[in-house]
C-alpha cells in the first residue's frame, strides 16, 4: 500500500505531465511555419552534447543510445545514431504534434523509473534536465545505470537552486493536496526543486566514474542579479539562485 507521501508525488508527477502536454500543445501552434528554424536550434544542442561526449570516447555510429526524457524537443532526433531510442510518458502524443522530427527516431512511452529495456542494453544514455518533473529522481537515476552497459557513456543535467525554492516547492504541494485552489506555475511544473548537494546525491553508490561534473551556479546567481525584475520571482532570484545547470558525465564501471 503506498503511502500518502508517495500518493501526493504521484499526483503532482501527473499534474506535471498535464501541464506539459498542454504547454507543448500550444507550443506546436505557435511553431507551425518554423519547423526549420526549430530542427537548425535541435542539431546544434545535439552536436554540441555528442561533441562533449566525443572528448571522453569515440562514438561509432551503430552505437546503442536512448535519451529518457526524450521530450518533444530531445537531443536523441539528431543525435546521429543509426541505433536510437526515445522514451518518454507523452511519447505518443508528441509523435502527432511535432512530426517533422519525432518520425525520425522510434519513440517509446513509458516512465523513466520503470524503464522497459533489459539490463545493460545502451552504450549511451542521455537525460537532460528531466528528473525533477517526475515521480521519482533517484528511481530514475537507478534506472539510467542499470540499462547502461560496461563503459557505457551517461550524459544527465538538472536545474538545480537554492534551499529556499525546495522549502517553497514543499508548501505548494502541501496546500494543494489540502484542496487549497492555489496552483504557481513553476512549482506545478516541478515534482521537486534540487539543490546541487541532493543532485549529487543521486549518484551516491551507483557503478559509475565519474569523468565531468560542473555546475554554473556563479553564471546563474549573475544573470539573476543583472536580470529586470518583472515580477517578484525575478526579485526572489536576485537573492537566491534559481536554474542553474548541474551537468555529469560518467562511465559504468562493472
Amino acid at each position: 500500500m503506498k503511502s500518502w507521501r508517495e500518493t501526493k508525488r504521484r499526483k503532482r508527477a501527473q499534474r506535471a505531465l498535464e501541464r506539459q502536454l498542454a504547454y507543448q500543445e500550444e507550443k506546436s501552434e505557435r511553431l507551425r511555419g518554423h519547423e526549420p528554424d526549430v530542427v537548425q536550434a535541435m542539431m546544434r544542442a545535439s552536436e554540441k552534447v555528442r561533441s562533449t561526449l566525443e572528448k571522453f570516447q569515440t562514438i561509432d555510429p551503430n552505437v546503442r543510445v536512448v535519451e529518457v526524457g526524450s521530450g518533444a524537443h530531445g537531443l536523441i532526433f539528431f543525435f546521429g545514431s543509426k541505433r536510437p531510442v526515445g522514451v518518454d510518458p507523452l511519447a505518443h502524443q508528441y509523435a502527432s504534434l511535432f512530426p517533422k522530427w519525432q518520425t525520425r527516431v522510434p519513440t517509446i512511452a513509458a516512465v523513466g523509473e520503470t524503464l522497459p529495456f533489459p539490463d545493460r542494453s545502451f552504450d549511451i544514455v542521455l537525460c537532460d534536465n528531466v528528473v525533477d518533473h517526475a515521480e521519482s529522481p533517484a528511481r530514475i537515476v537507478s534506472e539510467l545505470v542499470r540499462i547502461l552497459a560496461p563503459n557505457g557513456l551517461l550524459y544527465f543535467t538538472v536545474n538545480v537552486h537554492h534551499p529556499i525554492y525546495a522549502i517553497a516547492a514543499a508548501l505548494h504541494s502541501s496546500w494543494n493536496s489540502l484542496g487549497v485552489p492555489c496552483e504557481i506555475g513553476p512549482f506545478a511544473d516541478h515534482t521537486t526543486h534540487l539543490t546541487l548537494s541532493r543532485a549529487r546525491q543521486l549518484f551516491q553508490s551507483l557503478p559509475l566514474r565519474v569523468l565531468s561534473e560542473s555546475s554554473n551556479l556563479a553564471e546563474a546567481r549573475t544573470v539573476a542579479k543583472k536580470r529586470p525584475a518583472r515580477h517578484p520571482g525575478d526579485i526572489l532570484k536576485r537573492l537566491f539562485f534559481k536554474n542553474a545547470l548541474y551537468q555529469i558525465i560518467a562511465i559504468r564501471e562493472g
